[in-house]
């Protein structure tokens, strides 16, 4: 299990390596940009094996134990380690991670998006997935703040080199965005490192702030919070997510909505929760009034997208879908309940399941009209997916009303628990307050069904023989994307109808990590 969990994070990096060299000559195939794309899957394929294997090996009787553990000193002026391990809480978003990492790799081989060279791609997603799995299984604050950092490079340059329209201005703005966000989290991490004496996260968070004055959890809370907040996206940090998500590839778009956002929202599960409780306690109220707030607008913003004649792209209109999702993963940390924190983890889950999905079916449509506008995809009497490409038209359809948080998909177990826990929030805290969040949470839910229904009359609908703007005939679901999507679908549909095979890990972890480690 050790090894098994230094190898995941340490392959990436190999892989990265071996990528610019050249391939070794029985392992070219047709030519060397085939032979590079194909070492991608490899990479990853392994990767993911090592995370099911790590999966299958974890003792599931005891998920609020950090297993795998490595804990190796670094650098002893600082008291900082090398320390990983996983518990409940982590294990579901890197086998997740591994995951959508493998998919996007596949789906590249056969759709690589236009740039410069396969070779410079495939070592960018490598280091890319190398940093976003590092975060999910350090266990020390510095080490969390590299891997939290590394991710920032290979993603600017994924935008702005193989990206669409505006892709120098969108990637500018996402690295602006999150370096800013980034050195403000660094004054905070280094804020409890030095007040407490370690940046050990499981000795701080047994600890649960007795030794951080409240003065000092304040100032802690306030500035990573923010630098999580940008990553996360929360309301008003979010702007550089439309511009982002609308100029980046098929896979990064996946990548950046799939793994990145949950990067942040991790943060503040495993260190403002258990390690600053008494700040945290604080500035929960406005956390939540934020959660909530971004709920509604980011369904507003999403209505007026796919309002006839706006002009909205579709892929715009996803990643502000993300506003709002990303809204109850917050709400449910705010209440500072086992119910709302439980609820949170699984929306992270869905939101990476669901969200990766309809970003790669919004690419296949951009592929094959040329085009993301959603008045254009809709032509004069809609694009009538289901004549011309029903397969296709299914699958947007189930992204659809996954997103929108159908009762037994993946969508809807963890907005449900993140109002639940809004509705009894946790003591001390306000509960009028988090009563009007829970309400505003609901009104999101009817507008974020409300939107996505429009999405689909007018994308899925209409006559297939009337005279549109849309080809009279598209090609149906290709096998390379029937391969990438499925496994999204088969998830979406058992954590649906199994939600126990996730709280099962997360809870007894919450339970641990809430209680300061004492439960």
């Amino acid at each position: 299990m050790q090894f098994l969990l230094a190898f995941i994070l340490a392959a990436p990096l190999i892989g990265a390596a071996a990528a610019l060299l050249p391939a070794p000559p029985g392992l070219k195939g047709k030519s060397p940009e085939q032979a590079v794309l194909r070492h991608g899957v490899t990479v990853t394929g392994v990767i993911l094996a090592a995370a099911i294997a790590l999966t299958l090996g974890f003792d599931h009787d005891t998920p609020a134990r950090f297993q795998a553990t490595t804990d190796i000193s670094w650098i002893q002026a600082l008291n900082v380690r090398i320390h990983l391990g996983i518990d409940g809480i982590s294990l579901p978003l890197l086998l997740m991670t591994a995951l959508l990492f493998f998919l996007c790799a596949l789906y590249s081989y056969y759709k690589l998006p236009e740039g410069p060279s396969p070779k410079a791609f495939v070592a960018l997603l490598l280091v890319l997935e190398a940093g976003t799995l590092a975060t999910f299984a350090v266990l020390d604050l510095l080490l969390f703040f590299l891997a939290f950092e590394m991710v920032l490079i290979p993603m600017y340059f994924l935008i702005a080199r193989w990206g669409g329209a505006q892709r120098q201005a969108a990637a500018w703005k996402f690295i602006l965005f999150t370096l800013l966000g980034s050195v403000v989290m660094l004054l905070g991490l280094l804020l409890i490192g030095l007040n407490s004496g370690t940046f050990d996260m499981v000795a701080l968070a047994s600890d649960n702030g007795r030794e951080l004055t409240h003065t000092t959890q304040l100032l802690a809370v306030l500035a990573i919070g923010i630098g999580l907040a940008v990553k996360t996206p929360m309301w008003p940090l979010h702007s550089w997510l439309p511009d982002a998500h609308t100029a980046a590839p098929t896979v990064g778009s996946v990548l950046l909505a799939g793994v990145l956002l949950k990067m942040g929202t991790y943060g503040f599960v495993r260190i403002l929760l258990p390690i600053t409780p008494g700040g945290m306690q604080t500035f929960a109220p406005y956390l939540g009034a934020f959660a909530a707030i971004g709920i509604v607008y980011g369904s507003l913003a999403c209505l007026a997208l796919a309002r006839k004649g706006s002009k909205g792209d579709l892929k715009r209109l996803i990643a502000y879908s993300s506003v709002g999702h990303m809204g109850f993963v917050l709400l449910g940390i705010a209440t500072m309940t086992p119910t709302g924190v439980n609820g949170a983890l699984f929306a992270n889950i869905a939101h990476g399941l669901i969200t990766g999905l309809l970003f790669f079916l919004v690419g296949a449509l951009k592929d094959r009209y040329g085009t993301a506008d959603l008045d254009t995809l809709a032509g004069a009497t809609g694009a009538a997916l289901y004549g011309r490409a029903p397969r296709l038209g299914a699958f947007l359809a189930f992204a659809a009303v996954a997103s929108l948080g159908l009762p037994g998909l993946a969508g809807f177990w963890g907005e449900m628990l993140a109002l639940f826990g809004a509705f009894d929030p946790a003591e001390g805290l306000s509960r009028p307050a988090f009563l009007t969040y829970m309400a505003l949470g609901g009104l999101g839910t009817l507008l974020t069904a409300g939107y996505l229904l429009i999405v689909v009359r007018r994308v899925c609908m209409g006559d297939p023989k009337a005279k549109s703007a849309a080809p009279a005939a598209l090609p149906d679901i290709q096998h390379y994307e029937f391969a990438a999507w499925t496994p999204l679908v088969a998830l979406t549909v058992l954590a649906g109808l199994w939600p126990a095979i996730l709280l099962g890990l997360t809870d007894p972890a919450v339970q641990k990590l809430l209680a300061g480690g004492n439960s």
